[in-house]
């Protein structure tokens, strides 16, 4: 319906990367590094550099949030390309011509307006009393690399960009003879009739000559060829063939233990409470001395009624977040909080209450409200972990050892693969494979482009002798030789002659039908006859109303300015249809609903427009200067790897 948004679809994909980006100012380079000179800088906008780091930082995570959406269907190679690449720099330009006019227009978004879009994009943390779960906030930031403030400090970034971008959207609207037109468009209906010309009528008529046979099969070669097919023996050095070589005696494993012991120590946990009188940054010294001297009041009132402290918190503490839970911080990790407070809470012992520490937030007064001490796992708990880690170190050794041996002997001992299998004590095993890889046998190593190459080099097809090793994954040797061997080759007309009679029938009759319905539809077209169509069906964009969709987009198409109009339409697989239009309107209640709908989606794409056009201005005021052009920048498509 809405041809705007068909015809825009560079501007469409710039949106969307727009959306998906901003997060990535946060974790880059964050703060006074994000403007920082590099000699690895692609572009320059409002005079601050671009780098190619933050390229491939963008690219990344354009590709992580395409995968998480598309799932199984995600395909990496679909995004290597230079258009994607392309809209990924063209979006980032943009965020920094948008990040210039917000310094400029000294746009700022407030603490209680953060408070509330924090908790708003986290609202499943939030429990029925409404406390808050902060540590699995700071769990979920620290996957994607982040810390509370830093996290926080791109949400105002973004938010401040949003400021600039709703600002220009919102004055967007569509004229309300636009909106009705299109809405009409879409609700018109239209009065069909249909005469149907199956296939299958006309398939007695059709006399196939073995001639015909014969002309079929040579000129579609193509859909009976049989690729070549080798008969392969193979053997494989992997790390789980090595490591099932090795042996981990109990002292061994002891001995680790030992070395090891922080591995298998759960850390010390505290949790913490807090009560804040917040500083803003740039505040005098005034102010900050009568912040203080009002966290020392705070402070004094809960030294004298400590079991009051989550009360005070409470009805005192001008932390957003953690005052409705009465000061709680949860489980305190490290690197989470500010130092000075970090510090402070790990001080402490259980129930102690600081002094007035300082940060750059303001002035705080904390407790431990639990503290549970680093515990030991027993080695029988974690015996199991410490053979397969010792199995794998050894295997490590082993198969550089191993890996020369295999080596040498298969190509030492080219005439058989016993050799190397009982010399390793490896497993001779078998296939069948193709030239080049096949999607259905996933990763095995026989599988691998570099493999079948080797494998079906002249020289290996020629003497059947072993391959050379070639490492089909990584630490994973293979070396195959060929025992028998087909070329590829044409399929026997006399063993596919009947399929190819069918199939030429079926042409033959399709285009019977094509020719019989293109004469009816001439006559109609002259006669404007009903005679031979079935009942009257009423159709409309939304309602096909049993109609082939091929078919119904046809008729809605068909020029109505006489009427009854008449469209015919080739139907693949079915025969030719003859459509009859005798009536067009529009339905008796106009769907209110849908028509606020339509005038929604056309301002909304207008808004986008002006947006995409008002962005291009403020490229140009930003005086951006390309260095490095984005059709020099490779290798930069690759997903993130996942969290530790």
């Amino acid at each position: 319906m809405f041809e705007f948004i068909r015809t825009h679809q560079r501007l469409m994909q710039f949106l969307l990367a727009l959306l998906i980006i901003p997060f990535m100012f946060a974790g880059v380079s964050g703060g006074v590094q994000l403007f920082s000179e590099n000699a690895n800088t692609i572009a320059k906008v409002d005079g601050k550099p671009l780098t190619q780091q933050e390229f491939e930082a963008g690219v990344r995570q354009q590709l992580d949030s395409y995968r998480q959406r598309m799932g199984a269907q995600f395909d990496q190679k679909m995004f290597d390309t230079p258009e994607f690449k392309q809209n990924v720099f063209d979006s980032l330009v943009a965020q920094r011509s948008l990040a210039a006019e917000v310094s400029r227009s000294h746009l700022t978004v407030s603490d209680e307006a953060l408070h509330k879009e924090i908790l708003e994009r986290f609202a499943q943390l939030r429990a029925a009393d409404g406390k808050f779960d902060t540590a699995t906030y700071v769990a979920v930031l620290r996957q994607q690399g982040m810390s509370p403030s830093q996290y926080e400090a791109s949400v105002r970034r973004e938010m401040a960009l949003q400021q600039v971008g709703y600002a220009v959207e919102g004055t967007a609207f569509s004229p309300r003879t636009v909106a009705t037109q299109i809405s009409d468009l879409g609700a018109q209906e239209r009065e069909v009739q249909e005469l149907m010309l199956p296939v299958s009528d006309f398939v007695s008529q059709v006399k196939v000559s073995d001639e015909m046979v014969k002309a079929f099969y040579g000129k579609n070669s193509q859909f009976f060829q049989i690729p070549e097919q080798a008969k392969i023996e193979y053997v494989v050095l992997s790390p789980t063939a090595v490591q099932d070589q090795v042996s981990v005696t109990d002292a061994e494993v002891a001995a680790f233990y030992a070395q090891e012991q922080k591995r298998y120590t759960s850390p010390e946990s505290r949790r913490a409470s807090h009560i804040l009188v917040a500083v803003k940054k740039d505040a005098s010294a005034a102010d900050k001395a009568a912040a203080k001297a009002k966290a020392e009041a705070i402070l004094a009132d809960v030294r004298k009624n400590p079991a009051d402290f989550a009360k005070i918190a409470k009805a005192k503490s001008e932390d957003p977040v953690s005052a409705e839970q009465g000061g709680d911080l949860d489980v305190v990790e490290k690197g989470a909080l500010p130092k000075p407070l970090e510090d402070a809470v790990y001080r402490l012992k259980q129930g102690e209450i600081s002094d007035v520490v300082a940060s750059e937030f303001g002035y705080h007064i904390v407790t431990v409200t639990a503290l549970k001490p680093a515990v030991v796992k027993p080695l029988d708990e974690v015996k199991n972990d410490i053979v397969a880690d010792l199995k794998k170190q050894k295997a490590g050794k082993k198969y550089s050892e191993m890996a020369e041996q295999f080596n040498n002997t298969v190509y030492e001992q080219s005439d058989s693969l016993k050799p190397v299998a009982d010399k390793l004590k490896l497993t001779v095993e078998t296939a069948t494979v193709t030239r080049t890889p096949s999607p259905a046998l996933g990763a095995a190593p026989f599988n691998n482009a570099k493999f079948l190459t080797a494998l079906f080099s002249a020289d290996a097809l020629k003497s059947k002798r072993n391959t050379e090793a070639v490492e089909a994954a990584p630490s994973t040797l293979i070396s195959a030789r060929i025992v028998d061997y087909k070329p590829a080759s044409k399929r026997p007309l006399a063993e596919v002659a009947d399929q190819i009679r069918q199939r030429v029938t079926m042409d033959e009759a399709l285009k019977l039908a094509q020719k019989t319905g293109a004469d009816k539809l001439a006559a109609f077209q002259k006669s404007g006859d009903a005679t031979g169509f079935g009942a009257v069906k009423t159709v409309s964009r939304a309602k096909a109303e049993g109609l082939n969709g091929l078919a119904a987009q046809q008729v809605l198409k068909a020029d109505t300015a006489k009427l009854p109009a008449y469209v015919g339409v080739d139907i693949p697989g079915q025969g030719y249809g003859i459509y009859r239009i005798g009536k067009v309107g529009q339905p008796a209640q106009p769907d209110v609903a849908a028509r606020q709908s339509d005038a929604e989606n056309i301002a909304r794409a207008l808004g986008q427009q002006e947006l995409f056009d008002y962005v291009e201005v403020l490229k140009l005021k930003s005086k951006v200067k390309v260095i490095k052009p984005v059709a020099s920048l490779t290798g930069t498509a690759e997903s993130a790897p996942e969290p530790q």
